[in-house]
């Protein structure tokens, strides 16, 4: 899963903003008066994308830009478009788990995880553009992140006990990815909450920038695992690349808790 957006541009966080109700995001130094004008200042203020894997940093990040903007000027609100995304994804999560599995059925899950992980993106983006987010909007992005993780493999289960013509014993590929998964999440949630608790902290260290890096940890990126449900119409070819992703994505979490150890180390005798 990738990493929620915590930090926030300075040049927009320390801007007055206030929402004149008609799709506008007023700022002391103007009004954001539609879309192109819009996308200009969420490129203005963009992340770093300092250890995004390539799916998200090519396509998901500025995809999540363009629908940002225009939930801008259609004046919705970041919960909003959090909404939004929650729906996508958990029709995605439904189908999955109550349709059998054929091509149709793969493309239209594959296009809603990924609608649903771009405006999960744009929420984040929407709040830098009106000058900050919320306790309870970081707090509803991260709760519907965590229920997502969660039903996503069990969707999966439910249809590989249903539908493939699998030994009983390859169910435990998704509970194993679902632990997998959960723990990442957890870890890397509470390594930024910790790391924000010091004083002078700022969320997570830098990391490196060097794209051979964002390819290498593409299985990890949540973009990749949406596009994996286009093989849905081929059961065993989808669950063997499904299985291929759970080792990457263990060997990952290995490596991930490991370092998070030691930064966390680093900073207690610093």
């Amino acid at each position: 899963m990738p990493c929620p957006d915590y930090t926030q541009s300075s040049s927009v966080r320390n801007r007055a903003v206030e929402d004149d109700g008609g799709g506008s995001v007023r700022t002391d130094d103007g009004v954001v008066s539609g879309y192109r004008a819009a996308l200009d200042r969420l490129r203005a203020a963009q992340k770093p994308s300092a250890g995004t894997p390539l799916y998200s940093r090519l396509v998901n990040r500025p995809l999540g830009r363009r629908f940002a903007a225009f939930a801008s000027v259609r004046g919705w609100t970041p919960n909003g478009v959090t909404f939004r995304s929650a729906a996508c994804t958990f029709t995605a999560i439904l189908l999955v788990a109550l349709l059998p599995p054929t091509w149709w059925l793969g493309v239209i899950v594959s296009a809603l995880l990924v609608l649903g992980y771009a405006l999960d993106s744009a929420d984040g983006q929407l709040a830098r553009l009106r000058g900050g987010g919320s306790l309870q909007g970081e707090w509803l992005d991260h709760t519907v992140d965590a229920a997502k993780v969660l039903t996503i493999h069990v969707a999966i289960l439910i249809s590989a006990h249903r539908f493939f013509e699998l030994p009983v014993a390859w169910l435990l590929v998704p509970i194993a990815y679902l632990v997998v998964d959960s723990l990442l999440f957890f870890g890397m949630m509470e390594r930024d909450l910790l790391v924000r608790a010091v004083p002078g902290g700022t969320g997570a260290p830098p990391a490196s920038t060097g794209i051979l890096r964002a390819i290498l940890i593409l299985p990890s990126d949540y973009g990749l695992f949406c596009l994996v449900f286009l093989l849905l119409g081929l059961p065993l070819v989808f669950f063997a690349v499904y299985t291929v992703m759970l080792v990457c994505n263990a060997a990952f979490l290995v490596l991930a808790l490991a370092k998070w150890y030691r930064q966390l180390g680093g900073i207690a005798r610093g």
